[in-house]
């Protein structure tokens, strides 16, 4: 049986999405037909058809793969508090870049509905700050944090344009995050100092850059004026990579978050240093499960997205 005082629940961020996520998931679970249901009539369109069907062009779109995620995480968890009622208590939850603000809702510190207008806001204000900067971001493989540090800041110097460490996401897989020429200019940069492979992903949005600060403002408004309670358990901040205890503190940090890097290796490494020995995934695609696996190598992992594997996991731990 799970051992739920060693156990932590991770929701991952865009780039996990996927055409057909939920679709199976409503026809097996009436608590997830009844999240996606919430979900279309809160936003007044049909997300749950976007998330099923596409097509991928528009799921991709931030606007729309924010709330999908994050409904998507919210979905399985509420298949999981049916089943385990009042027993379903991890020691942490976590959540990378939009995942956080699902790991929030799982933690009882923001309700759904309001959540759900959250990202979606935060979806339209990022795509609003790629209008206005336009930026790249990349994966570099094969380098350690500091080392693409001081790669960011030598492209920097030299065009006098941000580029930033935006994703440290484990030993030898990072992403930088700025304006696209500077980002242009340091991966032959980061091959001269041995990374193993350079991969520009295909965004318009500067993540976790300062090409966000010019929404800051704004989202900051929307911040104070969302509901939020501290959380019941635990949550694990990507900026902080230490858990969020006050109202105050989960405000400050969703705002910092768009212009900070995402500290994933530092916060998986706090949740098993307090004593987490297994992670478990709610979302597609077994991303965060992948880079665990490479930063706790010891660690139980277990992905949750198709009805599959949830039957799978309740038949053992239920």
């Amino acid at each position: 049986m799970m051992d739920w005082s060693k156990t932590a629940f991770v929701f991952p961020g865009q780039g996990s999405q996927d055409v057909g996520m939920g679709a199976d998931l409503i026809r097996t679970f009436p608590e997830a037909e009844a999240t996606f249901a919430l979900a279309d009539e809160v936003l007044g369109f049909s997300l749950s058809n976007l998330c099923f069907n596409g097509p991928a062009e528009l799921l991709n779109d931030t606007l729309n793969t924010q709330p999908a995620l994050y409904v998507t995480g919210i979905a399985l968890l509420r298949v999981l508090n049916a089943a385990f009622e009042d027993e379903l208590r991890p020691a942490f939850v976590a959540g990378h870049s939009l995942g956080e603000f699902t790991a929030l809702t799982a933690a009882g510190a923001l309700n759904f509905t309001d959540g759900l207008r959250l990202v979606r806001e935060r979806g339209r204000l990022m795509n609003e700050a790629g209008k206005r900067a336009p930026g790249s971001m990349a994966a570099i493989l094969g380098l350690e944090a500091d080392v693409v540090r001081e790669i960011c800041a030598q492209a920097s110097q030299q065009t006098g344009q941000p580029l930033v460490l935006a994703n440290d996401n484990c030993s030898g897989q990072l992403v930088i995050s700025g304006e696209k020429a500077t980002l242009e200019l340091a991966l032959p940069l980061a091959t001269e100092r041995g990374a193993k492979k350079t991969i520009i992903l295909p965004v318009s949005v500067a993540s976790h850059s300062p090409l966000m600060q010019a929404i800051t403002p704004d989202f900051r408004q929307v911040l104070q004026n969302t509901p939020f309670t501290a959380p019941a358990i635990p949550v694990v901040g990507n900026v902080q990579a230490a858990p969020l205890a006050t109202v105050e503190a989960i405000q400050t940090e969703l705002s910092d978050q768009l212009t900070s890097t995402v500290r994933w290796t530092e916060s998986v490494q706090y949740m098993e240093a307090h004593g987490v020995d297994t992670y478990i995934e709610l979302g597609p695609k077994e991303v965060l499960t992948g880079l665990i696996k490479r930063i706790s190598r010891s660690a139980r992992r277990i992905n949750l997205h198709q009805s599959e594997s949830v039957i799978s996991f309740l038949a053992t731990e239920a």
